[in-house]
């Protein structure tokens, strides 16, 4: 079964780029010449959906209905692997803005299409970047979007919860947003962060999104520490 899975991605892989590409072109196209909320958002979710189901992996989604209607928030997902992207994007339900890592910016054709859709690349190269970094999410989430943030930083190498950095939760304190756990599981399992390693495994993904954490009366570490403390407990109680 492995094996032919193997053979099944290697002849879908062409669409797959086609589907990126295509998806990249429209975004910057549609940003530039239309409403760019609308085109920031809606290609890319279409896009997420296509990739899972053409790599025929069941997803499953819970807790949308935890989420009020026209609030934003500060989701906060783990990281387990780069099909963390292809859940949130295709499965949240709510158009957002990525705090994501500068080197993306280097992607042909993607980086340029994240660049016009207003996501933020993270740059902690130097006090006055990182600076800038934060005033430009701050600029986002007074706008009345949504953010979604890493507060890892990065993907697992083994699987396992990170610690979690502090710039998610000084913006959610300072703008006065709720934090939104969520919690992501089979995306490590379907690509594992390995050396070499291309193919995808077949795997459930399933994606919890929890129960927001007010901010009234948090600051920041408070924040940050309780939404650890909720995705640690969940993934050990679901495990």
């Amino acid at each position: 079964m492995n094996f032919l899975y193997c053979i099944y991605q290697l002849i879908v892989a062409p669409l797959l780029l086609l589907l990126t590409a295509i998806t990249a072109i429209v975004t910057t196209v549609g940003c530039t010449v239309a409403s760019a909320p609308f085109w920031s958002y809606w290609p890319a979710r279409c896009w997420s959906r296509a990739m899972c189901a053409i790599l025929l992996l069941p997803v499953e989604v819970h807790g949308r209905e935890n989420l009020m209607h026209g609030v934003s928030y500060v989701f906060t997902p783990n990281h387990q692997g780069s099909f963390d992207i292809f859940l949130v994007y295709g499965y949240l339900g709510r158009p957002f803005k990525w705090m994501m890592k500068k080197s993306l910016r280097k992607i042909f054709l993607v980086g340029r299409a994240c660049e016009d859709a207003g996501h933020i690349f993270v740059d902690n190269s130097g006090p006055k970047a990182t600076a800038m970094t934060m005033q430009q999410a701050r600029d986002v989430l007074h706008s009345g979007t949504s953010l979604v943030a890493f507060p890892e930083g990065e993907r697992t190498l083994t699987g396992d919860l990170g610690a979690f950095r502090r710039g998610p939760f000084n913006l959610a304190a300072e703008i006065g947003l709720d934090v939104v756990p969520v919690v992501i599981r089979g995306s490590y399992e379907v690509l594992p962060r390995q050396k070499g390693f291309w193919f995808v495994r077949w795997h459930r993904l399933r994606m919890d999104i929890l129960k927001p954490i007010a901010h009234e009366g948090l600051t920041a570490d408070e924040l940050r520490q309780r939404s650890f403390s909720i995705i640690s407990n969940f993934l050990s109680a679901n495990s």
